[in-house]
């Protein structure tokens, strides 16, 4: 009996470091994406046209040319820096597949978002998530985001890479590509 409840002990203590260990490098893999897309703050465009080194480099990574809109583009170069798994895709709505998404705006069953997950703003002209980008810090009232292709007023159609406020209530969706 002794012998059987050593035993579990050692097998809960065991399982408990596994989990722990997996959370550990979830969290290190968070800092290390947070890290490569805070780090493209402050990127321009360079005329005004989706175009530019860095903005050709995201636009590259998705297989799309100079001068298309690139915020879905520079969160898929952002993950495959930190060599996370992701649809390599320009097309805001390929990032919100049902296996990714974790939090939707008027659900009751949402899971809270973390530091690099994706949020997407629903644009009703356009009848789908039509701007993504990183979520630094989640609140009840507002989240701190990264996202390219945006200005300081939070355009669709920005000039670079920005470091911005939003409120909670702005998001339609958010996914999650570091599990």
């Amino acid at each position: 009996m002794a012998k059987n409840c050593y035993l579990l002990i050692c097998v809960l203590f065991y399982s408990t470091g596994i989990s722990n260990a997996q959370s550990g490098n979830t969290s290190r893999t968070r800092d290390r994406v947070t890290k490569i897309y805070t780090s493209k703050i402050g990127v321009r465009e360079l005329t005004g046209h989706n175009d530019g080194i860095d903005v050709e480099m995201f636009l590259r990574y998705c297989g799309l040319s100079k001068g298309q809109p690139w915020c879905a583009s520079f969160v898929c170069w952002a993950f495959g820096q930190g060599k996370i798994a992701n649809p390599r895709s320009g097309y805001c709505p390929d990032l919100f597949n049902a296996k990714a998404i974790i939090w939707q705006r008027n659900k009751k069953s949402n899971i809270i978002p973390l530091q690099a997950d994706v949020f997407g703003l629903y644009f009703p002209e356009k009848g789908r998530v039509a701007h993504v980008g990183f979520i630094n810090r989640w609140g009840n009232t507002s989240v701190v985001t990264v996202e390219g292709n945006t200005n300081m007023a939070g355009s669709l159609e920005g000039d670079g890479v920005y470091r911005k406020v939003r409120l909670t209530r702005q998001i339609y969706a958010v996914a999650r590509y570091i599990k």
